[in-house]
C-alpha cells in the first residue's frame, strides 16, 4: 500500500465501488416527521431518519418551501465537528423560501450518535490504521445516501442539486451522479498525510497527535489517507463546481489545489478566500444563483444593501 500523496492506491477504484456496493444492498427505509418548531409561513420543517451502511441509523433536516415543486437543493454537507442545524451557522433562513434543504447529521455527531458518539478532536484518527475500519468509510455512505434520499422526492428538482461544504461535499459530488452542483472549501481530505506534517493546527493535529503515539504506524496511516484524499476522486467530479481556496500562500490556496482543477470534469470556477466571511460568502451565493437561474442570491440580511 502505498504511502504517497502523488500515486493513487492501486485497489482504490475497488475500495469505492465496494462501499457503494455495501450502500446499494441497504435499504434506507427512511422516517420522516414534521419538526413544527422549525417551520415557518414559507416553509415546512422535518426530521428524516435513514439507515446507511454498517448498518448504522442516521438523521438529517429537511426544509420544503411551500407551494409548488419541483424546487432546487441545497445539499448541506456537516463540517467537522458534533453538531449539525437545518441551516449552517450564518446562512440566510431565507434561503428555505424558494430551495430545498437538506443537512444531514452523519454517524457521531448529534442526532446520529448510537451506538456510536465522536469525539472532537478524536474521530478524524478514529480506526485511521485501515481503509476497511476508517470511521469515514461510514460516514461518506451517510452523505451519498442523503442525496440517493433526495433524489427519491417528487417535489426535487433533480437538474439543480448543489452539495455545499467542505471535504464531504466533494466526496460526495464524485460518488453520486445526482450532484449537479457542487460548492466545496476543501480542509481536511487533501493531501493530509503531507499538509498535516506542516502544521500544528486542530483538526489536522490530530493526525500528528496518533503519530507521536504510534509512530511505527505511518506506512499504514498514510495508505488509508490516500484512499480518502480529493485528488484521487477528482476525475470522478461531474458537477458543476466552485471551488473555495484558501487565501494567497496558504497551504491550500489555488495554486495547492491545482490538481483538483485539473482533475475535475464539469466546468469549475476558482476563488481565493478574501479575509471576509461577505465577501467570499456572497461570491459563492451569486455564483449558485447564477448556476440555479434565480433571479436574486440567498443573502443574510445584514450582507443586502
Amino acid at each position: 500500500m502505498t504511502t504517497s500523496n502523488n500515486s493513487q492506491p492501486q485497489d482504490f477504484d475497488g475500495f469505492w465501488q465496494a462501499v457503494l456496493a455495501e450502500l446499494a444492498a441497504t435499504p434506507a427505509a427512511p422516517e420522516v416527521e414534521e419538526i413544527p418548531l422549525r417551520s415557518t409561513d414559507f416553509a415546512a420543517a422535518y426530521g428524516v431518519r435513514l439507515t446507511s451502511i454498517g448498518p448504522y441509523r442516521i438523521y438529517a433536516y429537511l426544509s420544503i418551501p411551500h407551494g409548488a415543486g419541483p424546487f432546487p437543493v441545497r445539499y448541506h454537507l456537516p463540517r467537522y465537528g458534533s453538531v449539525t442545524d437545518l441551516v449552517p451557522q450564518g446562512a440566510s433562513n431565507g434561503q428555505r423560501r424558494e430551495h430545498i434543504t437538506f443537512a444531514i447529521c452523519v454517524r457521531g455527531q448529534r442526532l446520529a450518535d448510537q451506538p456510536y458518539a465522536a469525539a472532537f478532536p478524536g474521530q478524524l484518527t478514529d480506526g485511521i490504521d485501515d481503509p476497511s475500519s476508517y470511521v469515514y468509510r461510514g460516514i461518506v455512505a451517510d452523505c451519498v445516501r442523503g442525496v440517493e434520499y433526495l433524489t427519491s422526492r417528487p417535489d426535487v428538482d433533480s437538474a439543480r442539486i448543489a452539495a455545499i461544504g467542505n471535504d464531504l461535499a466533494f466526496t460526495t459530488a464524485a460518488l453520486s451522479q445526482h450532484v449537479t452542483h457542487l460548492v466545496c472549501t476543501p480542509t481536511l481530505l487533501f493531501d493530509t498525510h503531507d499538509l498535516a506534517r506542516r502544521t500544528s493546527a486542530y483538526p489536522l493535529e490530530e493526525i500528528n497527535d496518533y503519530l507521536r503515539l504510534h509512530p511505527d504506524r505511518e506506512a499504514a496511516v498514510a495508505g488509508t489517507l490516500s484512499h480518502f484524499n480529493l485528488r484521487w476522486l477528482a476525475p470522478r467530479v461531474n458537477a458543476a463546481t466552485l471551488l473555495m481556496a484558501g487565501s494567497h500562500g496558504s497551504a491550500l490556496d489555488a495554486s495547492a489545489l491545482q490538481p483538483l482543477v485539473d482533475g475535475i470534469q464539469g466546468a469549475i470556477d476558482v476563488h481565493e478566500a478574501e479575509h471576509s466571511g461577505y465577501r467570499d460568502g456572497r461570491h459563492s451565493e451569486e455564483w449558485l444563483s447564477r448556476q440555479f437561474g434565480m433571479s436574486e442570491p440567498s443573502l443574510p440580511p445584514h450582507w443586502r444593501g
